[in-house]
């Protein structure tokens, strides 16, 4: 048997040097892992992913059974790292559990980092770029589209036309074709009252589309995986602004 030599090394610092993100994917989520390629493909910022347990079918009731398994889900990102911002990647769910419940289960294994979903993003990202009355499209069934619609209204951002795709299966939710989406943003969005149109939910395919479709709308169009990835960024203190992406990342937090 060959000698093992014993090598030295030196370490450095490490991946992530400006920011280290965390970020909490369903595990039937198709999209927003190839999205948060792009998005946060800046120098010097690392994004780590862990999975939670989700059911195909998308009901208030299946998003609300993630609460008790974000605890768990949080704790697999290894605190370690100590993770500037941390984010939950289901706007439905967010909106059926709570922010705050969220923000909770994230903080008790983080305590240190600061947390997001695409729902706080969505609030977030409308007062930067100023919109108070925009269009909402979204994959889900009615019942679940009125929840987050009854949301934004109630944080003061009115909601001036709605679409649903009504669709309850997430394996569906990730194959929209992206014209269908960039069609309901400009029927959606048309209104001469409407300021905006976000889309809704992390497994749609949106990133490549906003640009073309803010270019035909004429306003901003924002997106669960687009405010979210924004969000993080901004609040681990990365203000670096893209390009192709939308409107929003031009905006500060």
């Amino acid at each position: 048997m060959a000698k093992i030599q014993q090598l030295s090394c030196s370490t450095d610092a490490g991946l992530g040097l400006q920011a280290k993100i965390g970020l909490i994917v369903l595990q039937t989520d198709q999209t927003i892992e190839h999205e948060f390629r792009q998005l946060l493909n800046l120098d010097g910022v690392a994004c780590y992913h862990s999975c939670i347990a989700n059911a195909m079918a998308v009901t208030p009731a299946t998003l609300a059974q993630m609460e008790a398994d974000l605890p768990k889900a949080a704790a697999l990102l290894p605190h370690e790292f100590s993770f500037d911002a941390i984010g939950y990647a289901c706007t439905s769910g967010a909106t059926i559990i709570g922010e705050e419940h969220v923000a909770k289960a994230i903080k008790a294994t983080h305590p240190r980092a600061k947390v997001s979903n695409p729902l706080t993003a969505c609030k977030a990202a409308c007062a930067a770029l100023g919109l108070k009355r925009i269009a909402l499209l979204t994959p889900y069934t009615p019942s679940v589209t009125q929840a987050l619609s009854d949301h934004l209204a109630g944080h003061g951002i009115d909601i001036v036309n709605t679409g649903c795709f009504n669709l309850e299966d997430d394996l569906q939710v990730g194959r929209v074709a992206s014209q269908s989406i960039v069609d309901g943003v400009l029927k959606l969005g048309s209104q001469t009252d409407c300021e905006g149109v976000f889309v809704s939910c992390t497994s749609l395919r949106v990133a490549h589309i906003i640009a073309q479709a803010e270019a035909e709308l004429g306003k901003p169009v924002i997106a669960s995986n687009q405010v979210l990835a924004w969000h993080l960024l901004r609040l681990a203190g990365v203000e670096k602004q893209l390009t192709g992406f939308g409107a929003l990342f031009k905006q500060p937090l």
